[in-house]
């Protein structure tokens, strides 16, 4: 086997589990020994005397009675069973895992991990420790209802035992010596079976100056890939026709709007290969200035491409788009991957014989068997939702054609070198004219009903709401609003008056589109949902988001979820229901509500974030890490940064033999994308 093989090469490994794997983004056997646990349950046993109220920890003891299983509120189940730890009687705790009851044998010796009730003398299980092993911390990863803890621990061993040894370094020799970071083999042992806290800290380390790493150095090659005027594209747009299709826009751009399309056009005209980010607040008019550029693209004989992260985003911009361009005679094609064979073999052999200017789709228009007649322009929407690789694969379906990435939250200074340091940023930095700024109030938990009152007043002018809670389901490890039991709670409140609908992560993805579509269209009204409400997504009738505990986000996320209200021409409102218990999830709640500028936003995350966007960067505008925080990991990204300009400035084809891991590395990764 070679690592780069399938994990079906695996011994047990059927399709089920090869589907389960695949779902948590592994797919190789190198995947599968560089999946890292996001956390360790430490095993070392403390002393009761030692513990803090609510400390997490390991507890030895005695079993003293039969272990009691009981029901308390729909499906809900406790287990309950005394111990004796330190000479002190303890009740232990379970919930939800009515399956352990057999660990419980009186008078026999029993571990178990759990959280301490001091007041209570009481332990709040989460898991019987079956085995004590040389090792201090337990790994703990992200898993599905296909692949538990276990398994996913058992596979992970034998991935070790077969195939680490030949791992090869991606980090060269010189660089891990100076930054004293780990080998791949010793980075993998450590961070799956560390022996103590120390290996599991400095793997964490090595880890995270890895990731950054690989992709600065891809970021790096790009550029210099653009910086070569034989890789670049010129497109000789025709003035007259742009001007006649902005004249048919209905509405008149902004002075922000005019200087980007200028910057935009001018890198379309040059020799140079074109790579540049838009960057503009909520409802700036970001798209309409993609559909000019697209348009000048068009008007110089070439295709054009928008790519965008979600297929009902991919519908709404094909419908506005459509419209937009009737005037000019401009053919518009939507291609995602939900498409019926007939409709999508009609649009592939549009687009390849260029009967259609421009093609509007998800990542499906990077998949094979897409093939353009002659694209020269690339628009991608949402930037960070796609990869490196993913980004190079689309330009491949050209002639290396010009790329305008857009995102929608404004990055901060200090981060835009290092996270999207290949690309030229044009920034619109204006709100159209007439748009209302979004009235925003925090409320506190016991006001909350006050804030559903102002909502259905909303609800009665025909207006629709968002409402977002930070857990999917019940959770007894933190005492937070979860989305399926605020369902259950607004359905019964609005009674028949209202439609609510609910939206979340672990729906399949025809299930989200079609609540998604059903909320866009007016067939439901409230929709309760986690943060997996799609950024971009326009519903014109949205204007009320009712944030709870939104102290628990970051102020890059709640700016995003206050951004899909207030489409439309009316006042939209923002409630956010938070009873923060620290300074800097206060200054969050005021920043909220005295500014709907994103601009200021960006650079107050900046200062005020710690580890306090407990939920990650999926909608903060920067590219997704799985270890990293470009924020919080700010000095490893720019030392990362600097050493892979330095390293492919000298070595712009990696042949030097420090660099032939690397190289490798990059090469399997990219062979990877064009087959997903």
């Amino acid at each position: 086997m070679a690592l780069d093989d399938s994990v079906s090469q695996l011994a047990g490994v059927g399709p089920k589990t090869v589907t389960a794997l695949g779902d948590l983004g592994i797919h190789t056997l190198r995947e599968l020994l560089f999946y890292f646990p996001f956390r360790y349950d430490d095993l070392k046993a403390r002393p009761l005397a030692e513990l803090q109220d609510q400390e997490k920890a390991l507890f030895k003891g005695v079993v003293i009675s039969e272990p009691v299983i009981s029901r308390f509120g729909p499906h809900k189940i406790r287990l309950n069973v005394r111990l004796l730890i330190d000479s002190v009687a303890v009740i232990a705790t379970f919930f939800n895992q009515p399956w352990l009851k057999d660990k419980f044998v009186p008078d026999e010796e029993v571990a178990i991990y759990g959280k301490w009730n001091e007041p209570q003398k009481r332990v709040v299980g989460m898991k019987v420790i079956t085995q004590q092993t040389q090792n201090e911390l337990d790994p703990i990863y992200s898993v599905n209802k296909g692949m538990r803890q276990k398994k996913l621990i058992s596979l992970i061993q034998t991935a070790f035992k077969q195939e680490a040894a030949g791992l090869v370094d991606v980090i060269p020799a010189e660089i891990r010596q100076h930054y004293r970071l780990l080998t791949d083999f010793e980075l993998v042992r450590q961070m799956h079976f560390p022996r103590n806290q120390a290996e599991s800290t400095a793997a964490r380390r090595t880890a995270i100056f890895r990731e950054f790493f690989l992709f600065e150095v891809q970021i790096a090659q790009l550029r210099q890939q653009d910086q070569d005027p034989e890789q670049g594209l010129v497109l000789p747009y025709q003035l007259a026709p742009l001007r006649q299709f902005i004249g048919t826009l209905p509405f008149k751009l902004t002075a922000a709007q005019k200087r980007v399309v200028n910057e935009i056009c001018a890198d379309l005209k040059a020799p140079a290969h074109m790579n540049r980010l838009l960057q503009g607040d909520v409802g700036s008019g970001k798209t309409v200035v993609a559909a000019i550029a697209m348009f000048a693209a068009v008007t110089a004989g070439f295709q054009a491409a928008l790519m965008v992260p979600t297929e009902i985003l991919a519908e709404q911009h094909f419908q506005k788009l459509s419209r937009l361009f009737a005037p000019m005679q401009v053919t518009v094609t939507l291609l995602t991957g939900s498409l019926k064979p007939a409709e999508r073999e009609q649009a592939l052999q549009a687009i390849k014989s260029g009967r259609t200017n421009i093609v509007i789709g998800t990542h499906a228009l990077i998949q094979s068997g897409v093939a353009f007649k002659a694209l020269g322009f690339v628009v991608i929407d949402e930037q960070h939702r796609f990869g490196v690789n993913q980004r190079r694969a689309l330009r491949e379906k050209g002639q290396n054609p010009d790329v305008l990435a857009m995102t929608a939250t404004p990055i901060p200074r200090t981060l835009a070198i290092t996270t999207y340091g290949e690309m030229a940023i044009s920034t619109i930095d204006e709100l159209p004219a007439g748009r209302r700024p979004i009235e925003t109030h925090w409320l506190k938990t016991n006001q909350a009903n006050q804030a559903l009152a102002l909502t259905e007043q909303q609800l009665a002018q025909g207006d629709q709401a968002f409402v977002i809670a930070p857990l999917i389901s019940d959770s007894d490890q933190v005492n937070l609003k979860n989305a399926e039991d605020l369902y259950e709670r607004l359905t019964k409140y609005f009674g028949a008056r209202y439609q609510v609908a609910l939206l979340h992560g672990q729906m399949t993805p025809a299930d989200k589109e079609a609540t998604m579509a059903a909320f866009s269209q007016g067939q439901v009204q409230v929709l309760v949902a986690t943060t997996v409400v799609e950024v971009g997504v326009d519903v014109p009738n949205a204007n009320v988001m009712l944030i709870f505990n939104a102290d628990r986000f970051g102020l890059a996320t709640l700016h995003q979820l206050r951004g899909r209200v207030g489409r439309g021409q009316r006042q939209a409102y923002c409630y956010l229901i938070a009873d923060p218990t620290n300074e800097v999830a206060v200054k969050r709640m005021e920043i909220m509500t005295a500014t709907n500028d994103g601009f200021v936003l960006a650079e107050a995350d900046l200062k005020l974030r710690g580890q306090g966007d407990i939920f990650g960067d999926k909608q903060s505008g920067l590219p997704e890490f799985r270890l990293g925080d470009p924020i919080t990991n700010n000095n490893t990204l720019m030392a990362a940064h600097q050493v892979a300009e330095e390293l492919i400035t000298a070595d712009p084809t990696l042949r030097q033999p420090d660099h032939q891991g690397l190289a490798q590395y990059l090469r399997a990764q990219q062979a990877a994308d064009q087959f997903d």
